[in-house]
């Protein structure tokens, strides 16, 4: 029997969908991609195939597990095998350039950008970037790794020569313009079937920690030192968000094949919009999505239970 198949390497991400499938009676199998092999010679099972591969996966001790997903997505596509997020989505998951190339392409405003390998070259990026305030983050990342805020290229000097200097995962650092909201927030868009589903509003003024089901705090680099925040919940998603960037999002990802991702933008004190993130391995907000009504991991699996059955139902 043909099941719908979920390529990933953590399970805590993944039980949530997991549940939905339960609940809608679903055939499902997960394939947990932290290391095997890939049968070149052997055709793929019949069924459908969704990969959430991280490019966070390294954090948890699953180094090769983006390229071995790679070897498999490979193997599926080249025997025609219907896959959701496949090589395409990957490789934006695993790079920021990448992501940054295509959002300029489709229009779509990033912050000033350069990237390094070195940590001599982080110094000399700095001093070309000429901002008064910047920050460093890794090219393959996730959960906000080598996100760090600078007000000078001393800073970043001492930083980058010290203990807790963070070597990225794939030796590129990216030395990026820091765009500050004046009310502290950024804005996630979720896109389920390449279509827009809600967005959300997470508030940064505890610190940078944007993903909505990990750990991704970095402490107070982010937010104003000794600034006293009323509380309120970290992620609150929007009603009636429409705004026109939403159409220019829907069209990158239907360029480059995706369905399932979650784009983040920051607005600056002119209103301006720089989009800085695009993760095609997105996670949802239970007590946001419990507030608004809203699920997304209940859509997900709706949407690939409709996939499954274009394929092999109305086929």
């Amino acid at each position: 029997m043909a099941k719908i198949y979920v390529l990933h390497e953590n399970q805590e991400w993944t039980d949530h969908l997991v549940k939905r499938f339960e609940e809608l009676g679903l055939p499902y199998e997960l394939w947990f991609l932290d290391e095997g092999t890939v049968d070149l010679t052997s055709e793929p099972p019949e069924g459908i195939f969704f990969s959430r591969m991280s490019a966070s996966s390294h954090t948890r001790e699953h180094t090769y597990a983006p390229e071995l997903t790679s070897a498999v997505l490979a193997w599926l596509e080249r025997h025609g095998r219907r896959v959701i997020n496949g090589s395409s989505a990957l490789r934006l998951e695993v790079s920021k350039v990448n992501q940054y190339m295509e959002l300029e392409k489709y229009g779509i405003r990033t912050p000033k950008t350069i990237a390094a390998v070195g940590k001599k070259q982080m110094i000399k990026a700095a001093e070309k970037l000429g901002a008064s305030a910047f920050i460093t983050k890794h090219n393959r990342a996730g959960k906000g790794l080598g996100v760090q805020l600078f007000h000078s290229v001393d800073a970043l000097k001492e930083y980058v020569e010290s203990d807790v200097f963070e070597e990225p995962r794939d030796g590129v650092t990216l030395v990026q313009e820091y765009i500050e909201s004046p009310e502290h927030y950024i804005t996630r868009c979720e896109f389920i079937g390449g279509k827009f589903v809600y967005a959300v509003r997470v508030d940064t003024s505890g610190g940078f920690e944007l993903c909505p089901a990990d750990a991704c705090q970095i402490g107070g680099l982010f937010c104003p030192a000794g600034e006293e925040t009323e509380q309120k919940p970290k992620f609150q998603i929007i009603d009636d968000f429409n705004e026109p960037i939403i159409q220019k999002y829907e069209e990158l990802l239907r360029g480059n094949g995706i369905k399932v991702a979650g784009i983040e933008f920051i607005r600056n004190a002119d209103g301006e919009i720089f989009t800085y993130d695009i993760n095609t391995n997105t996670n949802y907000n239970s007590d946001a999505e419990a507030a608004a009504g809203k699920y997304g991991m209940l859509e997900l699996a709706k949407f690939l239970r409709a996939e499954l059955e274009n394929v092999y139902v109305q086929n």
